[in-house]
């Protein structure tokens, strides 16, 4: 398990949220005093007007790249909650056609998607958390998917049905497979160091810059501080769509065991 991943299963919402503000405000502060207690303000003003247009082009950069990130992970997380809406109106949608089948087949196959999407809400979406699947909804899937190698339709009406009912079984276990995938490593380590590291570079090139009111400027390093941790806590949040508190819930599964039970 990566460790942004662990640390949103172990460590509530809002208490990381306070850490990681926290860590990117002590950097900020502790470099600020410490670049002010050897070097006066006077020699740093000297060096404004060249080092604003070059923070004004890392702000740019890392302004885009940090945007472009937000941007990504939250269709990631939009995504993977449209494909978990889509994989409980596949399993409805079985569940469903199995009307069309003789009154043995259909009971069977109408319990073991009981048994499927009940599984998926009390076991899978546990172990998604952790980036993992569920066992036991492996073995509830093999089991449907037993029921319709075994079933030979035995009119045209059949057919039909199990045409179709092969088809959105066939659905169903794609869009389980991407979701297992969305519950995955997430972003590269890679990516997580450029962002790390701009961020680091954009906040602390801001204590080089020589003012007379050192309380404004701690005041606003300390804000563009906050903004990089929010905007870094808020990609690491939507990068793992099924852990920690912002997550992708479970509503859709349980409507439909709801409706299994009309």
């Amino acid at each position: 398990m990566p460790l942004n991943q662990w640390l949103l299963f172990y460590v509530p919402t809002t208490l990381l949220a306070i850490l990681v503000i926290g860590l990117f405000l002590g950097v900020t502060i502790g470099s600020l005093f410490l670049v002010r207690r050897f070097i006066p303000f006077h020699q740093l003003k000297t060096h404004n007007d060249v080092a604003g247009f070059i923070f004004s082009t890392i702000g740019v950069i890392y302004a885009v790249l940090l945007a472009f990130m937000v941007i990504v992970s939250w269709q990631n997380f939009a995504r993977a909650d449209r494909n978990v809406a889509q994989e409980a109106i596949c399993i409805e949608d079985l569940y469903r056609d199995s009307t069309g089948f003789p009154p043995v087949f259909k009971n069977a196959v109408r319990l073991a998607l009981r048994n499927y999407a009940s599984a998926i809400v009390n076991d899978e979406w546990t172990t998604l958390a952790v980036g993992k699947r569920s066992e036991k909804v492996q073995a509830a899937s093999d089991i449907i998917w037993d029921l319709y190698t075994s079933f030979l339709p035995e009119n045209e009406s059949q057919a039909i049905f199990f045409e179709q009912s092969v088809v959105k079984l066939n659905e169903a276990a794609e869009l389980r497979r991407e979701r297992i995938l969305a519950a995955g490593p997430g972003i590269p380590p890679i990516l997580w160091v450029v962002l790390l590291s701009g961020g680091l570079i954009t906040i602390l090139f801001t204590i080089f810059f020589g003012t007379e009111n050192f309380v404004a400027q701690l005041i606003m390093s300390s804000m563009l501080s906050t903004l990089v941790a929010l905007s870094l806590f808020t990609i690491m949040t939507l990068d793992f769509p099924f852990t920690g508190s912002v997550t992708i819930s479970t509503d859709t599964f349980r409507t439909v065991l709801v409706h299994f039970k009309l």
